[in-house]
């Protein structure tokens, strides 16, 4: 089958690891300007000096490192806490006792990004731990519970293990749609196969199966043979051609992309074949331009539509196409002569398998953004009438020549 596989990816922490990124650019800077302020207030300046310095370059350098959850890897992770707790701890040998137990650690909320990091890491339980272990040490370095340092520490510990849950959220409900995403496209690709099927194989399979029955003798046994792969296939379509495969390990959704097309297609050039003997179309004089896949599966509904009054109609039956090209939307008509269609055999017929109107018609309007109307009154005949808007086709063509 023609096609490539093009791949969506889908993340949602993205933001939040640019987000990280960005905090720690300035919390850096901040440390940095209050070492700077503070220089001279210091009793051993150069340990806050040196720590600054060494956590400048830390920040710069790891910047790459904090751009996904594959590059944000546990041993960056622990790396990146250590350096929060040293600078902590380095707080007490820079300053006196009396500053320390009411003011900032030297790497001030810088820390925070250590925490945040493991939470978008590794959700709300990593964040807590962390949040326990930074709690601790701020808790050493002050050597008592001050309101301040308290209220502080459980701000951060609160925000970290929020945002850790959020996080858990997310992914949750980036997996439940990647699922979804996944059936949707292999449920529509089922479909196309199952109308493909219904217009082609069980279409000749019928057909023997009557041209069997009515020669007789072998042609008969051929007929009986051809009427039960006929019920078989239509059994294994209505069932389900594609199984949904699991997904990538990485959470990418797998979509068939169709070759691109170019230029649109006048319909009525689609149509004219079905014009015979019994079959009258009825047309605009001016071209009815749609997109090729679009005309194709316009015509295709239209051919499915005629190929049910054949078959249900009789062979005397005759058939009539109108196309109206409207403002806003394109009109196909076919309309019959025969003897309509019982009510409740729609459905009693896909119960059967049978996908003639349910998927070769309605699935295929469906799939363009239209609709598919049948009206049937017993003894005055059928009327199918497909509509597709003209904004829903001219979407799907511009989609088209995007790929």
């Amino acid at each position: 089958m023609a096609g490539r596989e093009r791949v969506l990816r889908m993340s949602v922490e993205l933001p939040l690891w640019r987000a990280l990124a960005g905090y720690r650019v300035l919390t850096m800077l901040y440390a940095a300007g209050l070492c700077v302020t503070s220089y001279e207030d210091y009793t051993r300046p150069w340990i806050a000096v040196g720590y600054d310095a060494v956590l400048a370059v830390w920040t710069l350098a790891t910047l790459p490192r904090v751009r996904n959850a594959a590059s944000c890897t546990k041993a960056f992770l622990s790396a990146d806490l250590a350096i929060a707790l040293a600078g902590i701890l380095l707080t007490a040998f820079a300053d006196t006792h009396q500053r320390t137990a009411g003011g900032p650690t030297l790497p001030t909320i810088w820390t925070g990004g250590a925490v945040l990091g493991f939470a978008v890491k590794g959700g709300w339980r990593w964040a807590a731990a962390v949040s326990t272990v930074v709690a601790a040490a701020n808790l050493a370095e002050r050597g008592q519970i001050a309101k301040d340092t308290l209220h502080s520490l459980i701000l951060v510990c609160i925000a970290s293990i929020g945002i850790g849950y959020v996080v858990e959220v997310a992914r949750a409900s980036e997996r439940t749609l990647a699922r979804a995403l996944e059936i949707q496209a292999a449920t529509r690709e089922r479909e196309r196969l199952a109308r493909d099927i219904h217009d082609s194989v069980l279409q000749v399979l019928a057909m023997v199966k009557r041209r069997g029955t009515a020669l007789g003798g072998e042609a008969a046994e051929l007929g009986r043979l051809a009427g039960e792969q006929e019920v078989a296939l239509r059994t294994l379509v209505s069932g389900g051609l594609l199984p949904v495969a699991r997904l990538p390990e990485d959470g990418a959704v797998p979509v068939r992309e169709e070759p691109a097309e170019r230029g649109p297609v006048d319909l009525r050039t689609l149509l004219a074949p079905f014009a015979r003997d019994r079959v009258t179309l009825a047309e605009p004089g001016a071209p009815v331009s749609l997109p090729p896949s679009a005309a194709r599966e316009l015509a295709a509904a239209v051919g499915a539509a005629l190929d049910n009054v054949e078959r249900h109609a009789g062979e005397g039956a005759r058939a009539w196409i109108l196309l109206e090209d409207e403002p806003e939307e394109i009109v196909v008509t076919v309309r019959d002569d025969g003897p309509g269609i019982p009510e409740g055999r729609l459905a009693e017929a896909e119960d059967e398998g049978r996908l003639g109107v349910a998927q070769s018609i309605r699935g295929r309007l469906r799939d363009l953004g239209g609709s598919a109307e049948l009206i049937s009154v017993p003894g005055q005949g059928t009327e199918v009438e497909l509509k597709v808007p003209k904004g829903a086709v001219a979407a799907r063509g511009k989609k088209a020549e995007q790929r």
